[in-house]
């Protein structure tokens, strides 16, 4: 395995640069270098990124084309100016997606891809090459911060592409394994029994680092700690990301892997956004993106340290602009500097989805996260799912742990639910799992209901 790497890194990343002009590693250059900057270099090279690109949109792109001769009478820095545009919904790029195309864009020659659709409709897009590459180039920085390198043998447990064919996923499994390095562990497929295939798997390849979904790489951790297993290598970190890491998953992944866990932060349409360094904070790549947080109500700006919604600008991708884009995350900024020496500003929270936000019988908010904070002090149950169909209606699903089940457990939860959202309507299901979607992403907290004036446009 670690033959691969190195012929990775000194024959196949040198030929990708040559016969396909692959710039990741230059990129990647670039980002360590900017990283020693100060916080007011950092900052003014980001302005300077998006002034090229508001200068692009309004010129060249339909969907900003009305804001031409604002953008020209603007004496504000692009920051302000920005701040002054639409917030950009799901909806509404869907529903307008040709017009945010560019016009000296060719959609044959970009990279198509889409978001999952976990939580309703995928949402396509289209992304320049070098935009995809600088995404990578900010992925392998962040591992560099925890000693891996690019072509490092990793074992995913990860979704399997399920749309490919036989030999589509044939292609798929080779040029994982002697491209990139890495072996994969379904995480839609996890099961106690086959633990020990799971395990020896890891044992022979060896890897430097796991990667995976919060919820799958907990899921294994767990039923190590129960059979008193243990990895059999030393890793270097276990990177989670996909989805929210909560404290106790990080502590049962630690503990089961012997590794430090090192959050990933990003999206299929928002690219990498953060990495978290070896002192435990999130690094947000500014480099790369713009990054605003707003009230969900009523779309003002709040200042670090108060959590809102998540809009973000990708600096790069400038065949599909998307300005504020509203990615759907709940995050708060940080106007800290961390003791790590990386200059890039920090993030002082990652809540997960708008989706996981509930709306009470009031009109208020309240993160899924209360709910699991809930059931962490609960010992009767082995997990569980809530869903809100309305805002007076809510499904609650249960997985007992049979030995310890009491129903005064079940009370004190079924109170507190409604402590936070008021009379509600609550349907308790008993099931004997949750099952994860065919992503292999398991989600606690659904909202299905609007939240009541999210983001006026």
């Amino acid at each position: 395995m670690q033959l691969t790497g190195t012929l990775i890194r000194r024959v196949h990343w040198p030929l990708m640069e040559r016969l396909k002009q692959n710039r990741t590693r230059q990129y990647l250059h670039e980002l360590r270098e900017a990283q020693q900057l100060s916080p007011q270099a950092l900052r003014k090279r980001q302005a300077d990124k998006l002034r090229r690109l508001l200068d692009h949109a309004v010129r060249r792109v339909p969907a900003y084309s009305e804001y031409a001769s604002d953008w020209e009478a603007a004496d504000d820095d692009p920051i302000r100016f920005l701040e002054r545009l639409p917030v950009l919904s799901k909806a509404r790029f869907r529903a307008s997606f040709d017009q945010f195309l560019s016009n000296d864009a060719d959609p044959s020659r970009l990279i198509a891809n889409r978001t999952g659709g976990s939580t309703g409709e995928p949402t396509r897009f289209y992304l320049s090459r070098p935009a995809v590459e600088r995404y990578e180039a900010a992925r392998w920085l962040g591992l560099s911060w925890h000693g891996i390198r690019i072509g490092d043998p990793s074992v995913m447990v990860w979704g399997s592409p399920l749309e490919l064919n036989q030999q589509q996923a044939r292609r798929y499994r080779l040029k994982e394994r002697w491209l990139k390095n890495r072996l994969m562990i379904p995480a839609y497929d996890l099961d106690e029994r086959r633990l020990d295939e799971h395990l020896q798997l890891i044992r022979r390849f060896r890897p430097v680092y796991l990667y995976g979904y919060a919820s799958a790489l907990h899921l294994l951790a767990e039923m190590m700690l129960a059979r008193g297993a243990s990895p059999g290598v030393k890793l270097k970190a276990v990177v989670s990301t996909a989805e929210t890491l909560h404290d106790y998953q990080r502590q049962a992944i630690a503990k089961a892997f012997q590794a430090p866990v090192v959050n990933e932060y990003g999206a299929r349409d928002g690219g990498i956004i953060a990495y978290q360094c070896p002192v435990g904070r999130m690094h947000a790549f500014s480099e790369n993106c713009v990054l605003e947080v707003v009230d969900p109500a009523s779309g003002r700006p709040l200042p670090p340290g108060e959590r809102g919604t998540l809009l973000v600008t990708d600096l790069h991708n400038t065949v599909m602009p998307r300005l504020r884009y509203q990615l759907g995350d709940v995050i708060a900024l940080s106007s800290d500097t961390c003791t790590c020496g990386i200059s890039y500003p920090l993030l002082a929270a990652i809540d997960g989805r708008e989706d996981d936000m509930f709306v009470t019988a009031h009109g208020t908010y309240v993160h899924g996260h209360y709910f699991n904070h809930i059931m962490r002090n609960l010992d009767s149950f082995r997990t569980f799912q809530i869903i809100q169909h309305r805002p007076d209606q809510v499904t609650l699903k249960l997985v007992k742990e049979p030995d310890r089940y009491d129903p005064a457990d079940e009370a004190r939860l079924l109170e507190a639910v409604r402590d936070k959202l008021g009379e509600v309507s609550i349907e308790v299901c008993h099931v004997d799992r949750i099952p994860p979607s065919a992503s292999g992403k398991t989600r606690y907290a659904i909202r299905e209901c609007p939240l009541t004036g999210l983001l006026r446009e």
